[in-house]
């Protein structure tokens, strides 16, 4: 039986595997890497050693956040997957598909963030179409494509990891779902856990970006001489983004679940959300594979950065499977396929609009 459409989300992987991957228009032996289920960016073939990396997102702007967090998040979501090729993002091309209601104060305040941030990045905005239209609307509000240059011995895939390699998650699980609890719906927050507590939980919104880590970790070396892989844990989280390295790179996984780290702002949110942390959707938490040998190296430069993180397993042969010990239990590591984040949100969202009324 054919697989059918997600209600909301991403595609699953059945549907990618029946309909988008058997027809990827003309095949060019230039092209390196093709899109594949849990990889994050192609790869192009410049020669002279060099390649190019693109990465391609939707540009998310939700207008409530204020346009400071609104411009950040944007760009950093979209930098996010490229830099976890290891090469640093150097150019964007930005299609803005803007609603009728935004208006020049709005669209200015919003794009000067959007330089900003590029310019940090080192991104150069090249190209783009920018305009208003009916039936255009917010959060989605066009998409973007990043580019990375580089040299062809210099970047990694998920595809690349080796049995053997530690696998380090940063930051933890759930970050992205409860950063957005927390800015979404602070009076929320405020009535549970109090007003401190929900002033500190905005701030675990400007974690949601990987560019640092993915950056900082490679400066051990790639491949066989350190990080051989790194995946954003977006859609699904982090039990999701293992799921989909491992297979990407046709590998096993034994991960100790309780090695994941858990900040406490973060647990309490999932927990008076109710949702489980380590299937939500968390950008801003970066899944690297690297030799044995480095990985202590990575952890350090994470660290000095102020970077959490945690070695919380190892990739071993396909045909040992993936599984994780919870508990003194050893657990299937299965994709979760649909994230607990929308539900819970569009319930969130539902009860304010009542309460409104």
């Amino acid at each position: 039986m054919p697989a059918q459409m997600p209600a909301i989300g991403k595609v699953s992987s059945e549907i990618f595997d029946e309909i988008i991957l058997p027809q990827l228009g003309r095949k060019r032996n230039d092209t390196l890497v093709g899109p594949q289920h849990g990889v994050d960016v192609g790869v192009v073939d410049l020669g002279n050693n060099q390649v190019m990396v693109t990465t391609c997102d939707p540009i998310f702007v939700v207008p409530p956040y204020g346009w400071e967090r609104s411009g950040w998040f944007a760009v950093h979501i979209l930098a996010s997957d490229a830099a976890t090729s290891g090469l640093a993002p150097s150019q964007i091309t930005l299609d803005l598909n803007l609603p009728l209601s935004m208006n020049r104060d709005d669209f200015e305040a919003l794009w000067s963030v959007i330089h900003r941030e590029c310019d940090k990045i080192g991104m150069a905005i090249i190209s783009g179409h920018t305009g208003r239209y009916e039936g255009c609307d917010y959060p989605m509000v066009g998409g973007a494509t990043v580019i990375a240059i580089g040299p062809k011995d210099k970047y990694v895939t998920p595809n690349m990891a080796q049995v053997g390699d530690h696998i380090i998650i940063t930051k933890g699980a759930a970050v992205e779902a409860a950063g957005l609890f927390a800015v979404t719906f602070p009076n929320k927050v405020a009535q549970v856990y109090g007003k401190e507590f929900a002033d500190q939980a905005e701030q675990i919104f400007w974690q949601m970006s990987v560019v640092d880590d993915a950056l900082t970790a490679v400066k051990v070396g790639v491949r066989d001489k350190g990080v051989t892989a790194m995946h954003d844990a977006t859609e699904c989280g982090v039990l999701g983004g293992l799921y989909e390295l491992a297979q990407a790179s046709q590998t096993g996984m034994l991960v100790d679940h309780e090695k994941i780290i858990l900040q406490e702002d973060i647990e309490k949110i999932c927990k008076m959300f109710e949702i489980d942390p380590y299937s939500s959707i968390s950008e801003g938490t970066l899944i690297i594979t690297c030799r044995p040998h480095k990985s202590k190296d990575v952890l350090r430069r994470l660290e000095d950065k102020g970077i959490l993180c945690s070695v919380v397993g190892e990739i071993v042969e396909q045909e040992k499977g993936l599984y994780y010990f919870k508990n003194n239990m050893k657990r299937k590591l299965i994709h979760p396929k649909v994230d607990p984040f929308w539900v819970a949100f569009g319930k969130a969202a539902s009860q304010v609009e009542n309460k409104v009324q």
